[in-house]
């Protein structure tokens, strides 16, 4: 059995086709650019050069025509049973992974000011996956799902219960994937029970939160009733004070140039101009005074998380990096770990600048006597949502 994991960006497509059992990837790539004038598209599989191409995608559905021409081609859907979305809102309706039907989409569709960058794109990617292929079950896997079950204090936010009730205001939580996938990993890679283990999960890329998982359950979150909150990102603040918005409408803004703003010209873009954490670090190494800033807000903020954690939780046995920027930036790990050794993080310079791009088990950068096990650990959403699709549709 294989499972299509399909995750459908604002303006790409990434995909995989992976055995749910055993992990074992047979395809995988991107489609990018999406509506630009010059989009590009690539596609990996076992024993093959890779296959890359350059032309214009229009939107989601030619996207995903070209995914799958080349896949059916190659003959890799032959043995797809079921395709796995990536979803990301699910409000109060969706706690667990859900067969997807018209139903559902509408569903995501009122959901869809909660999570303005990502649920419209979902729907779109999955609206062109159904058209493709009509046969086979599609699961949407929400982001939302791994949270569902926050304690009440850390789910409520104070204000009128009414109110709350009647918009469904409350902490959601994002990126679950991840966190589910890799607190489970770094356990395992670091021979301990999941059950025994507390750990904070960073996962840091253009999308950047941090999660607390104690005994292998989510116990706290930066992200809240939408994917605004918490630590800096590419283009989103991560915590503001409400009052700002309140003093910017009074002002003179409406609430799309607000949205705007927090959605698509704050955080790094914000502080520096670009979203791109390399060229932020690339600045701020030439001298660039405003791209320093913006790192250490950005650490500032990540510390400050973890140290939240930490009280919450009673302690800490593991801190993990992951995502793009966690797994792939030796600086940043540095400068974090560096003003958390009041905790018992100690990391290990070395093993820290060695840990080698691509590896699918977690790396261990932490000094051997430090109190709090540090780890790169590569997350893997795909394989993620292909088992929890699998378990979906299999009776």
């Amino acid at each position: 059995m294989s499972a299509l994991v399909i995750n459908a960006g604002s303006s790409s497509v990434k995909f995989q086709v992976v055995d749910p059992d055993t992990g074992t990837v047979h395809a995988k790539g991107l489609v990018e650019r999406i509506g630009e004038p010059a989009g590009a598209a690539s596609l990996e599989r076992e024993g093959a050069d890779e296959l890359t191409s350059s032309q214009r995608f229009t939107d989601h559905r030619e996207a995903l025509a070209w995914v799958l021409d080349q896949l059916g081609g190659s003959g890799l859907l032959q043995d797809v049973e079921v395709v796995g979305h990536r979803t990301v809102h699910g409000g109060r309706r969706f706690d667990r992974p859900v067969v997807l039907d018209d139903e559902t989409l509408a569903v995501m569709r009122e959901l869809s000011p909660l999570a303005p960058l990502h649920n419209p794109a979902n729907i779109q990617g999955i609206e062109a996956a159904r058209e493709q292929l009509p046969q086979v079950p599609h699961v949407g896997v929400f982001d939302t799902g791994f949270f569902a079950d926050l304690p009440p204090e850390v789910r409520t936010y104070a204000i009128d219960t009414e109110v709350a009730r009647e918009y469904a205001v409350q902490r959601y939580g994002f990126h679950g994937a991840s966190h589910a996938y890799v607190s489970q990993r770094a356990a395992q890679d670091l021979g301990r029970d999941p059950a025994e283990l507390k750990v904070v999960v960073l996962h840091l890329g253009n999308g950047a939160s941090a999660a607390a998982v104690d005994g292998g359950r989510p116990v706290d979150c930066s992200m809240g009733m939408t994917p605004l909150e918490g630590l800096v990102m590419g283009t989103r603040p991560g915590d503001i004070d409400p009052g700002v918005l309140l003093h910017l409408l009074r002002h003179g803004m409406d609430v799309d140039e607000v949205d705007d703003l927090l959605n698509r010209r704050s955080g790094l873009r914000g502080l520096t101009g670009t979203n791109d954490m390399r060229e932020v670090r690339a600045a701020a190494t030439a001298g660039d005074a405003a791209a320093r800033l913006a790192l250490d807000v950005s650490i500032h903020r990540i510390v400050r998380y973890v140290g939240a954690f930490h009280a919450v939780m009673g302690g800490l046995g593991a801190l993990v990096f992951t995502a793009g920027v966690g797994e792939n930036n030796v600086e940043l790990r540095a400068e974090v770990c560096e003003r958390l050794a009041v905790l018992g993080v100690s990391l290990d310079g070395r093993r820290n600048a060695a840990v080698p791009r691509g590896r699918a088990e977690s790396t261990v950068v932490s000094a051997d006597d430090s109190r709090v096990a540090v780890l790169v650990t590569p997350t893997n959403e795909e394989l993620y949502i292909a088992r929890a699709a699998a378990a979906t549709v299999t009776p």
